[in-house]
């Protein structure tokens, strides 16, 4: 039989992959985004398997109303898909407070507001499969994305946290973690940057350099990642991290190594708090 999903920021880029590869496979889609309207011609090509609804994922109120129009439409959901989000690049000094709380609103409480209105669904039906649509930037640090990658760090936590609370109940749960990929998300993220203070060109007014050369040149495909996502409903031990694109594997395993070795030059003082332990002076590194 197929399965019932839930897929937000349908009306675009990754998420509309995601949407048109689901009903390519034959499944049934409830396809959410701010302005459904713009998900008027999926209907008109799939007809009954799919529906359309507004959804603001940063209203708990609108989250519970999506939930229960796919269970009015299609009576379950298996699939949930928290694909929306947004980032803009920013020193965080200069980052509009208003702006900072609406990237935190939809990139993690979001992800909390539509899991937590699926949840009682799937616990119900005892199975489901939870998919975050994080970034690599979620293992890592990059200047001028305070906002974007402290909420896709936080949903990498929430992951872990759920994942263990409802793996016995049957309900799978991961983090999709891709580099870049070929969709407008760059061009979004480079349209609010501020006339940068002196202080940060050196830092910001580097990456930003690297992020125009970067912007257009994305190495993963959507298309390809939404066939991944695809075929991790259909698995029975999924991953709770899943990194795309080699550029992601590249970026978090220098980030690894460089948190590794870290790590070990400090090890003397993360030791030395223990009783008994060598004194705190004894054990801190040389300059």
């Amino acid at each position: 039989m197929s399965k019932v999903w839930l897929v937000t920021g349908s009306a675009r880029g990754l998420g509309r992959h995601i949407v048109e590869t689901a009903l390519d496979a034959g499944e049934r889609v409830l396809a959410t985004a701010r302005d459904p309207q713009r998900l008027d011609d999926l209907a008109a090509r799939h007809g009954d398997r799919v529906k359309t609804a507004a959804l603001d994922v940063a209203d708990p109120a609108a989250a519970r109303a999506a939930v229960q129009t796919a269970l009015d439409a299609f009576g379950r959901i298996d699939v949930l898909v928290n694909n929306a989000g947004f980032g803009h690049i920013s020193p965080f000094e200069q980052s509009p407070e208003d702006d900072f709380r609406a990237q935190i609103d939809t990139n993690f409480y979001g992800v909390v507001n539509v899991t937590r209105a699926v949840l009682p669904v799937m616990r119900a039906q005892k199975s489901g499969h939870i998919l975050h649509v994080s970034s690599v930037g979620g293992r890592l640090g990059t200047a001028g994305l305070a906002a974007y990658q402290s909420a896709k760090w936080a949903v990498g936590g929430f992951t872990e946290v759920l994942r263990q609370e409802l793996a016995p109940i049957g309900i799978h749960m991961t983090a999709l973690e891709p580099g870049g990929m070929a969709t407008d998300w760059g061009t979004e993220a480079g349209a609010h940057i501020p006339p940068l203070l002196p202080e940060y060109e050196p830092s910001i007014g580097a990456l930003l350099k690297l992020f125009a050369d970067h912007v257009g040149k994305e190495r993963s495909d959507p298309a390809r990642v939404a066939q991944v996502v695809l075929q991790l409903t259909r698995h029975d031990d999924p991953p709770a991290h899943l990194l795309l694109g080699s550029d992601a594997l590249q970026f978090s395993n220098a980030a690894d190594a460089a948190r590794a070795a870290e790590s070990e030059r400090w090890r003397d003082v993360t030791l030395s708090t223990d009783f008994g332990a060598a004194g705190v002076l004894a054990a801190m590194p040389r300059n």
